[in-house]
């Protein structure tokens, strides 16, 4: 009789299901977060917290398959290693020809660097995880220094973790339709090779960049959003404004509806400029996009909007197609969205750690593999990172950004990888 166990499989969450027929060499669909410490990485010692961690969150520990009808993962046996970096950032992780993890944990110098493929979790969950490796690095590194052991505030249950919280909230619509979008301005710059990105990281301080929000009465969000809009509008010419510079911000959901999921459990709010009748204006730009954020930022509409999103997967006649039939609707899909966002900005907001292990930590910061210019950001303690990544050789639209910070009287350091600069 065979008593072999089966392994433990699940559905990819509502959000998940779009980045499987949309990955490539370009754009990855994989994610980094980044902690620099003050100390260089002991490698043994990150493996040790590398294997803590996955017990804390063991469906990280999972391949992604297809069925005939959907894709979904299945735990797995394969033991992640922690790895030296050497390879370029956010090179992909799924392969159809090769059952392998879908995160991968490296290190270099003072950084660990965890990347992420989104299929597994969004931002909030992998930092979940991310914060749980280097608390029990730190643990382990500088064990002799803790008087007592210090705690790590997200104690969330095992079932807790691989909660697919958009089935948990979902509610069939009752005929509300995602408004259409036309058109936006797209930056049409010269891609750098497959696999290559442009990186910048401008580091400044929390302090000053709140202070010059809160004079100007918005949130840091906002005040980044509207500095990203002016600096893209530097790029366009007098034919080019007559589309809008439309920015999508991911919307962490656990925010308005309790979840302790370290799946994917985002939405998108899209904040939409047009020059050819909207002012060039700093002030003015940032009052609308306030505006913007409060229509959008409502639990109502986001409860709408994740329903409307969902409601697809609940479809019969979509649950029916074959998989074949599914990655080519969501890949046009996909295509067509594009077409309609210029430029993406994820704030990831404020990174805690037990207090006991803040002075091992210089900083955090974020990015991402994109087909169009991104920028990630997040802070710890008194650093702000504001992180661009971009397909593109040209960086004339993060200089002009990071120009404008420096004219309000915030200094940005920065940093950036070097690229090829011709063929």
């Amino acid at each position: 009789m065979n008593n072999k166990v089966l392994p433990r499989w699940s559905r990819l969450d509502n959000a998940a299901k779009i980045f499987p027929s949309n990955s490539s060499m370009r754009d990855s669909k994989v994610f980094r977060f980044v902690c620099e410490l003050k100390d260089f990485i002991n490698p043994v010692i990150l493996q040790t917290a590398l294997d803590r961690a996955v017990e804390q969150f063991p469906f990280f520990q999972s391949v992604m398959k297809r069925g005939a009808f959907w894709y979904y993962l299945e735990e797995s046996d394969i033991k992640p290693v922690v790895q030296k970096e050497y390879e370029l950032p956010c090179i992909p992780l799924y392969d159809t020809n090769k059952e392998s993890l879908l995160f991968r944990v490296l290190y270099y110098n003072k950084r660990v660097s965890v990347e992420i493929y989104h299929t597994l979790t969004d931002g909030t969950g992998a930092l979940q995880f991310f914060r749980t490796l280097i608390y029990y690095y730190l643990l382990e590194r500088h064990c002799e220094e803790f008087a007592s052991v210090p705690s790590l505030d997200y104690d969330a249950s095992w079932f807790q973790k691989r909660d697919d919280s958009f089935q948990k909230y979902y509610e069939k619509p009752n005929g509300t339709k995602i408004s259409k979008r036309k058109k936006a301005y797209c930056l049409n710059k010269e891609h750098l090779p497959d696999r290559h990105l442009s990186i910048i990281e401008g580091k400044m301080s929390l302090k000053s960049l709140l202070e010059c929000s809160r004079s100007m009465g918005i949130t840091i969000t906002e005040l980044l959003t509207s500095l990203f809009i002016m600096a893209i509008h530097q790029e366009m010419n007098l034919r080019e404004q007559k589309e809008p510079i439309v920015i999508t911000i991911p919307v962490n959901l656990r925010n308005y509806f309790p979840s302790e999921s370290a799946r994917n459990f985002f939405t998108v709010i899209n904040a939409g400029y047009n020059f050819s009748y909207q002012e060039d204006s700093l002030e003015v730009v940032a009052s609308y996009i306030r505006q913007v954020f409060k229509e959008e930022l409502k639990e109502e509409k986001l409860k709408e909007q994740m329903n409307v999103w969902s409601a697809l997967e609940h479809n019969i006649l979509i649950r029916l197609l074959p998989l074949f039939v599914k990655d080519a609707i969501l890949r046009t899909a996909a295509f067509i969205m594009r077409r309609k966002t210029t430029a993406s900005f994820s704030n990831v907001g404020r990174v805690s750690m037990p207090k006991e292990m803040e002075k091992y930590i210089n900083l955090f910061t974020a990015y991402t593999s994109p087909d169009i210019l991104q920028a990630c950001s997040c802070s710890f303690g008194d650093n702000y990172v504001i992180s661009f990544a971009s397909p593109f050789y040209s960086r004339d639209v993060e200089r002009t950004f990071f120009r404008f910070l420096t004219q309000m009287g915030i200094e940005v350091e920065i940093a950036a990888n070097k690229i090829e600069t011709g063929k």
